[in-house]
């Protein structure tokens, strides 16, 4: 793992971070543009990657776009809204080729970077709104989107884990938006709330390849600028809210495999000191192969197709999931439980906590072994409003020690146990 050189800076409304290192033959920038999760404007941001790839001002069509993308030597172009936290997220990527291992080319930077500006600010409207046909398209593509979550068994018991958890919390909000607000947007109200959002969103742009910092901070801060947004700092704060016992709702389908999804509330994020040994629990419990849950409920019990279990960091959500037989799922919840109670009391060995702390880094250092991934890890600071880098961040997992594991154990609670089972179960 070689560590990258940040250097962050912030001019016109915009943060920029630049990171150079000669181990890769592109250019990675990726824009990432921040706003609070809201259920009024949720599914006018989902739909915005589907409109903004359909062209630019110079290139006015998906076809024109693509064809851009070829001329400068297949440029890669991705797009899409995803929540980190109670934070909706635009992520715009474009990766290109880099001019120095190309001969008689001295312009595919400024052209890429150019191209990456025009896709945000200068997109494809006409009369000051997006194009009404191109808009009605787009929102059957994402109404087609959000149906196919139910077919994914998995994603679809997650989503309701999630809204039956932190329901009338900002979280419970659907990153991909909700079919019945679809109706009433056209390309003016779209285009209206894009402008609105160019204006007040945070926006962070990241830049990764073999360049100079200087000459790459006069072209960023050439091109890329916005007015001087006049808006309050605005939070969808979390909640944390406390159930005497816990929720369970259980759901049928005509499924052949029951899912046993369970929601903890760690209460501790990325932002608190317990985050380490939260990383480090999470592994001891069900983030690897070799973890408690994966070797007891699935190994030598039977009682699960698959079990694991992960953390959100920015808003202390603990989950479990598991695919297991409808008749079982009770006991495999019990098992479940079972393991996590042996953890909290400390029933582990050093052994167990070392090796589960370098699969811990060891996953770190792959993640920045690839542009992307070492940008993601970079951009959790953003959202998690910490400074953290990640020698430090591995550093402090390798300082976590049992009784951090135990006490952080002891803080987690219970909250909610979603099952989505055969129509034939019992």
């Amino acid at each position: 793992m070689a560590l990258l050189k940040t250097e962050s800076f912030v001019q016109n409304d915009i943060r920029f971070h630049l990171l150079p290192t000669d181990r890769y033959k592109t250019i990675t920038v990726v824009a990432k543009l921040k706003s609070p999760l809201s259920r009024e404007t949720a599914t006018m941001r989902a739909l915005i990657p589907f409109v903004l790839k359909q062209g630019t001002a110079s290139f006015p069509s998906e076809q024109k776009l693509r064809k851009r993308l070829d001329e400068l030597y297949g440029a890669k172009f991705e797009i899409d809204c995803n929540k980190k936290g109670t934070n909706h997220i635009l992520h715009v990527q474009l990766e290109f080729a880099n001019e120095k291992f190309i001969p008689n080319e001295s312009e595919i930077t400024n052209e890429g970077l150019k191209l990456l500006w025009e896709i945000i600010f200068r997109p494809h409207i006409k009369n000051d709104q997006f194009i009404d046909e191109i808009v009605a398209r787009e929102k059957r593509q994402l109404e087609n989107k959000i149906n196919s979550l139910y077919d994914n068994k998995i994603a679809y018991a997650n989503e309701r884990l999630v809204e039956e958890m932190y329901k009338g919390e900002p979280y419970a909000v659907k990153a991909d938006g909700y079919i019945e607000d679809l109706r009433d947007i056209d390309g003016k109200s779209l285009y209206d709330y894009y402008k609105r959002a160019l204006t007040e969103d945070d926006i962070d742009i990241y830049v990764l390849g073999d360049f100079s910092p200087n000459e790459m901070k006069e072209k960023l801060t050439a091109l890329f600028s916005r007015k001087q947004a006049k808006r309050e700092a605005e939070v969808a704060k979390m909640a944390r809210k406390k159930r005497n016992e816990a929720n369970k709702i259980v759901e049928r389908d005509n499924i052949s495999q029951a899912k046993l999804h369970i929601g903890y509330r760690t209460n501790c994020t990325y932002k608190d000191d317990g985050y380490f040994a939260l990383q480090v629990f999470n592994g001891l419990y069900g983030g690897f192969p070799i973890s408690r849950l994966f070797m007891n409920v699935r190994e030598k019990h039977s009682l699960a197709y698959y079990v694991a279990s992960r953390i959100e960091s920015h808003v202390g959500l603990l989950v479990v999931y598991s695919g297991v037989e409808t008749a079982k799922y009770e006991r495999a919840y019990q098992i479940i439980e079972e393991q996590f109670t042996d953890l909290k009391n400390g029933h582990f060995t050093e052994d167990e906590l070392t090796h589960v702390k370098k699969l811990i880094t060891s996953s770190i250092k792959e993640t920045l072994d690839h542009p992307t991934g070492t940008i993601e890890l970079l951009y959790q600071q953003i959202v998690g409003e910490r400074e953290l880098p990640p020698e430090t961040l591995i550093e402090n997992i390798n300082r976590v020690k049992k009784e951090d594991v135990i006490a952080i154990a002891e803080q987690i609670e219970l909250d909610t146990i979603y099952v989505l089972a055969s129509e034939e179960g019992e």
